[in-house]
């Protein structure tokens, strides 16, 4: 059992009162919106926060938390617009939200599978995933619009560079698909060891590799996908490219509508692109390397 204490502030005292719970003893602290208000990707070095915040306070189960209400409230006054607590019960959070994530199919032949699922289409292509703590199901509009765009491919025998691989779920279903090998790049170790994880449950460890940015290659790849963020798909153009050979196939995502031209001028005189695909307000464009002029 747990105590969980929840204060809601102006985003110009957010960080004070994170700051405060973490000296009165929170085992954690976490922000969130408090007014259902959008925030997209930050430029780089800021962190951006709403401008209504709920900031919470995960504390033992043996704290007074009436007493360290009525210690906020001296301390930071009106400036606290509410104040609530709640017990939480033990469970595993992390997996918590599994209960959600149930079989999706994706083009005409490509099943996602969470653990503990029979497929519903066995002699389809059916991937099994467990996330784990890495970010990748098929249930955001970016991976659904990757995967579907890999159904639709030939990939028998390409080669196939998942960057920012995230749970493998893109490189493990192009193995799944054909491909005859397949890397992914992270630089998140839990990432790299989720990616593995999926892999050795869908029998396709042997034809993948892992690796941060920096790792060796190899021979440039047929097809590279990059879901990742708009700000790294610009900066990381030449190396995402430089990853692709020429006549290759590009999917880049991650992207939301109004950032879609933004991408196709930073690798418009490298790439062919093809029209972009749209799902909700997310972008994935395609295209293929040309040759050097």
């Amino acid at each position: 059992m747990w105590r969980q204490l929840v204060a809601t502030v102006d985003i110009v005292h957010a960080e004070a009162v994170s700051d405060w719970f973490m000296a009165e003893g929170a085992l954690s602290v976490s922000l969130e919106d408090a007014a259902d208000q959008p925030l997209f990707e930050p430029p780089p070095g800021e962190t951006p926060l709403w401008n209504v915040t709920r900031v919470i306070g995960l504390f033992d189960s043996a704290t007074d938390d009436r007493l360290i209400a009525l210690k906020a409230r001296a301390f930071f006054g009106e400036q606290l617009l509410s104040w609530t607590f709640e017990n939480l019960e033990d469970q595993v959070w992390e997996r918590a939200w599994m209960a959600h994530f149930k079989p999706m199919c994706f083009g005409q032949r490509l099943w996602i599978c969470p653990t503990g699922f029979e497929p519903p289409e066995p002699r389809a292509v059916n991937v099994i995933l467990d996330p784990g703590l890495a970010f990748g199901t098929g249930t955001h509009p970016t991976t659904a619009l990757c995967l579907a765009w890999l159904d639709g491919l030939d990939l028998e025998g390409k080669r196939v560079l998942d960057y920012g691989c995230g749970s493998g779920i893109l490189a493990i279903a192009a193995l799944r698909l054909g491909a005859s090998s397949a890397m992914g790049i992270d630089i998140d170790p839990q990432a790299l060891t989720a990616s593995l994880d999926n892999a050795e449950k869908n029998g396709v460890a042997d034809r993948l590799r892992l690796g941060r940015p920096d790792a060796p290659r190899g021979a440039p790849s047929e097809v590279v996908l990059a879901n990742i963020l708009a700000g790294p798909l610009v900066s990381l153009r030449d190396d995402i490219v430089g990853s692709l050979g020429v006549g290759g196939l590009l999917a880049l995502s991650g992207i939301l509508r109004e950032q879609a031209p933004e991408i196709q001028v930073a690798y418009e005189a490298l790439v062919d692109f093809d029209p972009p695909q749209y799902q909700e307000d997310w972008v994935l464009l395609t295209g293929q390397k040309r040759s050097p002029s």
